[in-house]
């Protein structure tokens, strides 16, 4: 009875991952192997050609390429600017705590809105940016209809959103360092930079490591500021995976191959994260 009763705690939870995890997963594997358009009921049976057909794409390589760009800087920006911004303000003090709070603040808006107020930031003809540009004598920029400049400023808006999460994170690894470990090696005359490569950065690799991935992930799904601020132009210099899955089910009706590319891209992302938690064995350091 005792592992009936554990069960049925668990039941709740295991018919939510079925229903919304495990059976839509099945179910695009087996979309991706017919020619469904989602407007006819006929699924036939096409075999491998979904698959054939993307992975011989030359849209296929720019997108993933696209999609890889915009990850890596986020990733990097997030977490370079969430880590410095977390030396800075880790104190405790009542005017540290309100900037936290200004900086964590952008976490809590969504993504449709923060998106909305970067497009007129960043509008070409009388946007926030350009008429800051102005004002320091430079030409004005057609941000987002700009093939050199779109992605960036996707980018921009991820970094913006995202890294006051990552600065309390990092705070909170902060301060799971013991201070001994400083007050030892300040003993041994260790400098405040020794300090920071041999005591804060290995002791902080967990927490690195939980922010990487989660980052990445979520980097790698980026749909929404896509969608919203530049429909994967200019020139489809910012279509992004998740937005051509989107655009491929939902205004082409090629929901089949849409389901192989779902397929495709979520072994992608298994496999870069097996790949950053291997490597991570022997570099990530637990504390005792």
């Amino acid at each position: 009875m005792e592992g009936f009763k554990d069960f049925a705690f668990a039941l709740p939870a295991l018919v939510i991952l079925v229903l919304f995890i495990y059976y839509p997963l099945f179910n695009s594997l087996y979309l991706s192997f017919t020619n469904w358009n989602m407007t006819k009921p006929v699924k036939k049976f096409v075999g491998f050609d979904n698959y054939t057909y993307l992975l011989t794409s030359d849209t296929f390589y720019n997108v993933l390429k696209i999609t890889f760009t915009y990850t890596v800087f986020d990733v990097f920006l997030t977490l370079g600017i969430g880590l410095l911004l977390a030396l800075l303000f880790n104190s405790v003090s009542k005017f540290y705590n309100v900037l936290r709070m200004v900086i964590f603040m952008p976490h809590y808006i969504s993504m449709v809105i923060v998106s909305m107020i970067f497009i007129w930031i960043f509008n070409g003809q009388f946007g926030l940016m350009n008429e800051l540009l102005k004002l320091l004598g430079i030409e004005p920029v057609l941000w987002l209809t700009n093939t050199r400049t779109a992605l960036w400023v996707l980018i921009l808006v991820s970094v913006w959103k995202g890294v006051g999460f990552t600065m309390i994170i990092f705070i909170a690894g902060l301060r799971s360092i013991p201070v001994e470990y400083y007050e030892a090696s300040s003993i041994d005359g260790a400098t405040k930079w020794t300090q920071f490569w041999k005591i804060t950065i290995p002791l902080l690799s967990p927490t690195s490591l939980f922010l990487i991935i989660t980052n990445f992930i979520s980097s790698m799904q980026v749909f929404q500021s896509v969608d919203v601020m530049t429909n994967g132009g200019p020139l489809e210099s910012t279509k992004a995976m998740v937005y051509w899955i989107y655009e491929m089910a939902f205004s082409e009706f090629r929901t089949g191959r849409a389901s192989a590319l779902v397929i495709i891209f979520f072994i992608i992302i298994i496999i870069l994260t097996s790949i950053q938690l291997y490597i991570s064995k022997k570099k990530v350091h637990y504390e005792g």
